[in-house]
């Protein structure tokens, strides 16, 4: 897959902000929010209560300037910097009503995005001393795929293909459906525009070695034991060939992986399995 970098535009990140913003406002207003005096001016902290890297201050800004386009946010912190628990990261300031009303949209997309993030981040140092880029997949959170792509590229990891139309990857069902790997992989190449990337999965050698004689020139070893790996890694000792690995990677044998030669380490744990950075806003 075509190695990318992805940066959303402001005109996307308005529009996740307003689309979430509208979950929580529906068709009526904040009525708890309504409770305070409409023109009380306020200013509050955001303080993270864990280690983290710092990603998603574009959606913090939409969620309080879409509810008061005259509230100022001064960071304290950078997009992509890491931060200790207790680190305050924004102070904000302005009218009390629209603050309340973008509280949870805010924080919401913050902790979200600097989890995975800090996730990447931490996959990303524990395979140092190695050439191998640590990527995402395509499992991400309904509606969040290009923002948790963004924030794995904070994260100082990699992206793949955004969607299935940037991207060929062959599969166990799609070889099984074309009626084997030499088939498939010859169609991929009769009828894929030459701009679009084609990789194939395969789970043993010797599906590689059918899909290295077809052409491949890219693969990616499922699930594969480490002398499985070191063997298909031997095999294809050639700059015109890249290997990806991906399942059953973790934090734990991260390192081990990225010292075995493979060119690529994709992580779905990235940007399904994170678990929320705990944040806090309060007034002062």
């Amino acid at each position: 897959m075509a190695l990318i970098n992805y940066q959303l535009n402001n005109i996307e990140i308005a529009a996740e902000v307003t689309r979430a913003l509208q979950e929580d406002l529906g068709n009526s207003s904040d009525w708890t929010a309504s409770l305070i005096p409409e023109d009380k001016i306020s200013s509050a902290f955001i303080t993270t209560k864990q280690n983290m890297v710092v990603c998603g201050i574009r959606w913090v800004e939409y969620a309080f300037s879409l509810c008061d386009n005259g509230c100022k946010l001064e960071w304290l912190v950078e997009e992509g910097q890491y931060v200790i628990s207790g680190t305050q990261l924004v102070k904000i300031t302005g009218n009390s009503r629209a603050m309340l009303t973008a509280e949870r949209t805010a924080l919401n997309f913050l902790q979200t995005l600097s989890a995975t993030a800090t996730v990447t981040n931490e996959f990303v140092t524990r395979a140092a001393n190695s050439n191998v880029k640590i990527m995402d997949t395509r499992k991400t959170i309904p509606g969040l795929r290009l923002a948790q792509k963004y924030a794995v590229s904070v994260g100082g990891g990699s992206n793949q293909r955004i969607g299935l139309f940037d991207g060929v990857l062959i599969k166990e069902n799609h070889i099984i459906a074309h009626g084997g790997i030499t088939q498939v992989l010859q169609y991929a190449f009769k009828h894929t525009p030459k701009y679009i990337p084609i990789q194939i999965e395969v789970e043993s050698f010797a599906e590689l070695k059918e899909a290295v004689a077809a052409g491949a020139n890219l693969l990616l070893l499922d699930n594969m034991t480490m002398a499985e790996i070191s063997q298909c890694v031997d095999y294809c000792k050639s700059d015109q060939i890249e290997l990806e690995i991906s399942g059953n990677v973790s934090l734990d044998n991260i390192h081990e992986y990225a010292q075995s030669g493979i060119n690529r380490i994709s992580i779905g744990a990235l940007t399904k399995n994170i678990q929320a950075i705990d944040l806090s806003m309060r007034f002062i």
